[in-house]
C-alpha cells in the first residue's frame, strides 16, 4: 500500500514538475518577445534617425559622404533587427543611401528624394506596432 501511495506522489509531482516547466517555458517564449520587441523599437528608432539625417544642400559632395555614412549605420542596423519586413525595409533605404551620387543631387533631387521618402514611409509602416 505504501508503494501505491509513494507512486501516487511521484505521478503528481511529475505531473507539476512537467507543467512547471511548460509554464516557465511560456514565459521565457513571452520574455524573448519582449526583448524582440524592445530591439525592434529600438533599431527602429534608429534607423529612422539616420533616415532624418539633414544634408547640405549647398555642397552636393558633403550631402553624399553624409549620404553614405548613413547607409554604413543602417547595414550595421539592419543586421542587428529581429523582424524581417524592418530588415528588409532598412536594407532598402541603406542601397539609396549608398547609390546615391552628386548628379543625384544635383541633376535630379526631387526624384532621389521621392524614392528616399517612400523608403522611409516603408520603413515607418514595417516599425509600426
Amino acid at each position: 500500500m505504501r508503494s501505491h501511495v509513494a507512486v501516487a506522489l511521484s505521478a503528481v509531482a511529475l505531473v507539476a514538475v512537467v507543467s512547471g516547466c511548460g509554464a516557465a517555458q511560456e514565459v521565457a517564449q513571452t520574455a524573448n518577445s519582449i526583448a524582440d520587441t524592445a530591439t525592434t523599437v529600438q533599431v527602429c528608432a534608429d534607423a529612422l534617425s539616420q533616415a532624418s539625417a539633414i544634408f547640405d544642400p549647398g555642397s552636393p559632395e558633403q550631402a553624399v559622404d553624409n549620404a553614405h555614412a548613413a547607409a554604413d549605420s543602417l547595414a550595421t542596423l539592419a543586421a542587428s533587427a529581429a523582424d524581417t519586413t524592418v530588415n528588409e525595409a532598412i536594407t532598402a533605404l541603406a542601397a539609396t543611401l549608398r547609390d546615391v551620387t552628386v548628379d543625384d543631387l544635383v541633376g535630379r533631387p526631387a526624384a532621389w528624394v521621392a524614392t528616399k521618402a517612400d523608403q522611409v514611409a516603408a520603413l515607418t509602416s514595417a516599425c509600426a506596432p
